[in-house]
């Protein structure tokens, strides 16, 4: 029987079968653009629109939470529609992944909806970490007694530690910060200091995906920031694009970053909000969000955690999410962690060559493993218990 693997994150979905190398990531989200009146564009079918400027996003999530069921039905269709997978769902059975701290009548529209409705013949809900935690594992020569999985995602950032595989839920912490809030904030900055672009969260996201990255020296990058001329080597120019020469934004070198457009070019200059964006991870209050950063965050579950699983998981950090692909993320947790940490105790930072799809990689090895078998509710099963096998099964 097939399975298939649905890491269903905020942001986008990460979905393909536990056979594939790969997983396709599909936005989770439905579009409209400004300039095509006649349609919508579901998840992946963005790609066909031609001016990416001024997008419209409805999202079924909102703070990480699924609350728009209608709008991820649709999206849910389309993946698992003939576009898509083309899921023959009497022989397929579903890995899927949801929130830290999900609400039990989400959970249970999950159960119903993926057996009543779709009718795959069994399902198996997790974390995201659990699923990065087991590839982690997996990828290890010998295994380790614990780990402390970072999830920096696009509503949240969590940290999560496991022992021998389960999770230890008194120690487990979100702070409210993740990828959103680091385009909305550098959108009203760069809206308030050079153009208005509000509306162009598609544009910024790209942006800051391309110039943005996280300083481990960030008053010495601040002090670079401020001198003039070659002396700065921060200052870069994004070229926007106009969706008829420039189908996509790029950040110019150095060498061509002179501050002044070329021809019909429109362009922002980026100086320190390079590096003063990620820093809202780490340091969450600057913008007026009262919470702990990432490092911060990591060294109070630490010290949650029993005394004696303290060193197993400072020596096995893993880093997974969108966020972590920020250049300069590992190092500046690493170096964070060390210095918040007593010095006999050895810090370990460990980031995939994709940490977007690390869970996703984790649910089809998953799927290859001779106990999973043991882990899944079956159809029937359903039938004959309902939620209550669910609940008794699936630790989520």
């Amino acid at each position: 029987m097939a399975v298939l693997v649905m890491d269903n994150g905020a942001y986008s979905a990460k979905v393909g079968y536990s056979t594939a190398v790969s997983p396709k990531i599909i936005p989770n989200c439905i579009t409209k653009a400004r300039n095509v009146r006649t349609r919508i564009f579901i998840g992946d079918q963005i790609e066909d629109c031609k001016d990416l400027s001024g997008l419209f996003y409805i999202l079924p999530s909102q703070k990480g939470y699924l609350v728009n069921w209608e709008v991820e039905h649709q999206i849910w269709d389309h993946v698992f529609g003939k576009e898509c997978m083309k899921v023959d769902f009497d022989n397929t059975g579903l890995i899927f992944t949801e929130p830290y701290f999900n609400f039990a009548s989400i959970q249970e529209s999950l159960n119903e909806i993926f057996f009543e409705e779709y009718g795959f013949q069994y399902i198996y809900r997790t974390n995201p970490a659990f699923l990065s935690q087991y590839k982690h594992q997996k990828s290890l020569s010998e295994k380790h007694l614990c780990s402390l999985v970072v999830d920096s995602g696009y509503s949240f950032s969590h940290i999560v530690p496991y022992h021998n595989g389960k999770k230890i839920k008194s120690a487990t912490k979100r702070t409210n910060v993740g990828g959103k809030i680091l385009t909305n904030h550098l959108k009203e900055i760069i809206s308030y200091r050079q153009l208005m672009v509000m509306d162009e969260t598609y544009v910024i996201n790209q942006m800051k995906e391309d110039v943005c990255y996280v300083s481990t020296q960030f008053q010495k990058d601040m002090d670079i920031a401020r001198k003039k001329g070659a002396d700065n080597t921060v200052t870069c120019d994004y070229v926007l694009p106009d969706y008829t020469h420039i189908k996509r934004g790029y950040a110019k070198t150095r060498e061509e970053s002179t501050g002044k457009a070329k021809g019909s070019e429109q362009i922002i200059r980026m100086n320190n909000e390079r590096f003063a964006v990620p820093e809202i991870l780490f340091h969450p209050s600057d913008v007026g969000i009262q919470e702990m950063g990432i490092s911060e965050a990591i060294s109070y579950v630490v010290k949650l955690a029993p005394e004696e699983m303290q060193p197993h998981l400072l020596r096995n950090i893993v880093l997974t999410g969108g966020n972590c692909m920020l250049p300069g993320f590992k190092d500046r947790v690493y170096q964070d962690v060390r210095s918040l940490t007593p010095a006999d105790y050895e810090v370990n930072v460990t980031q995939p060559n994709n940490p977007i799809t690390f869970s996703w990689e984790g649910g089809a090895a998953l799927a290859q493993d001779p106990q999973f078998k043991k882990m899944v509710v079956t159809k029937a099963e359903f039938e004959e218990h309902g939620q209550e096998i669910c609940e008794e099964k699936f630790d989520v």
